[in-house]
């Protein structure tokens, strides 16, 4: 294992202590805690908090700021966080407006963060939670019943993040960021492991010319192992699976992400970008909006991720507001 760290188990501490000093404008570390929160909160919006296993940066923490995320909270690398750290972050952030919670759909996260809003429920928090499951490559698999959240997550909190931004109460924030993620459809591939500092060795293993189509942000299988083909064939394979689960149509409206899994290029990732542009033009739809980049990573692991998310008006002029993260910035003309 060759990786620029200290002592493994210091990872997770060091590197919310670096976000914060990188970041001071933006981000605050509760004490004793996993938790970043957005600096100067705003006593007039529903709050939006996500988290997870950390090593997908920059989800979740690098998503706090305007429009989008007030919390994040971060477990140990692949590992849900617990339910108490959740709970910290509710109280934090709770201004009596409500609290939304956006999980992606991993056992534990789901397990962990239910748990977390019962604690609130008990407080007397208004809180209520969604669920992110837009990966198309699997219905269940390693640690997840139902399709796993990845990606288009991104979009959820960017979306939710809006209407919270706009003053919408609870029950309209949480419906909105539902009707999106019914919307959202994503699906990766990789190129090679990761490795998890504390396991020091890769999470699974690629020959030198296979790839595997469908992998998980953890290096979950995914459908299957085929011989490397060009970006183009690859892009097209993910997005044939993609149209096959939720048919694009001549007309339609869309916003896509080309996310990279950690070390991918982003020349080749304006490669896939290249080609996805073309299917969809190919069929007569729209792009809005294009995000290309690191979204949601694997740590080191190699591989992209395509995610649509087809807009009506509401979704589209969400998603079209202002947003200042470190890791998003929109700036709205």
């Amino acid at each position: 294992m060759k990786k620029l760290i200290n002592q493994p188990e210091n990872s997770l501490n060091e590197m919310l202590s670096g976000m914060t000093k990188a970041y001071p404008d933006y981000l605050k570390r509760l004490e004793h805690t996993n938790v970043l929160v957005r600096q100067n909160l705003d006593n007039q919006k529903v709050a939006v908090i996500s988290g997870g296993g950390s090593g997908h940066e920059p989800t979740h923490a690098g998503y706090i700021g305007t429009g989008m995320l007030d919390a994040a909270v971060a477990g140990d690398i692949f590992t849900s966080p617990t339910p108490d750290q959740i709970y910290e972050a509710i109280k934090a952030v709770d201004r009596g407006r409500g609290v939304l919670l956006v999980v992606k759909n991993y056992s534990g996260d789901v397990m962990n963060f239910d748990m977390a809003k019962e604690m609130a429920e008990m407080e007397g928090i208004e809180i209520d939670s969604v669920i992110v499951n837009d990966d198309v490559a699997v219905e269940d698999s390693t640690f997840t019943t139902g399709r796993r959240g990845i990606a288009g997550t991104v979009l959820v909190h960017k979306i939710a993040g809006a209407a919270a931004e706009r003053g919408w109460n609870l029950q309209k924030v949480k419906a909105v960021a539902e009707k999106a993620i019914t919307h959202i459809r994503s699906m990766g591939m990789a190129l090679s492991p990761c490795t998890v500092p504390s396991a020091g060795k890769p999470n699974f293993t690629l020959a030198e010319d296979e790839v595997e189509i469908g992998t998980g942000i953890h290096g979950e299988p995914g459908t299957h192992r085929e011989k490397i083909k060009t970006a183009d064939e690859i892009t097209k394979e993910l997005f044939d699976q993609i149209q096959a689960d939720t048919p694009f149509k001549k007309g339609d409206e869309v916003a896509v992400i080309v996310n990279g899994m950690g070390a991918t290029p982003l020349m080749e990732l304006y490669i896939v970008n290249n080609k996805f542009h073309d299917l969809l033009k190919t069929l007569g739809v729209h792009i809005h909006q294009t995000f290309v980049g690191e979204f949601m990573t694997s740590l080191e692991m190699a591989g992209m991720s395509l995610t649509v998310l087809k807009l009506d008006d509401e979704l589209k002029s969400l998603l079209d507001d202002s947003a200042d993260t470190p890791a998003l910035k929109i700036i709205k003309h």
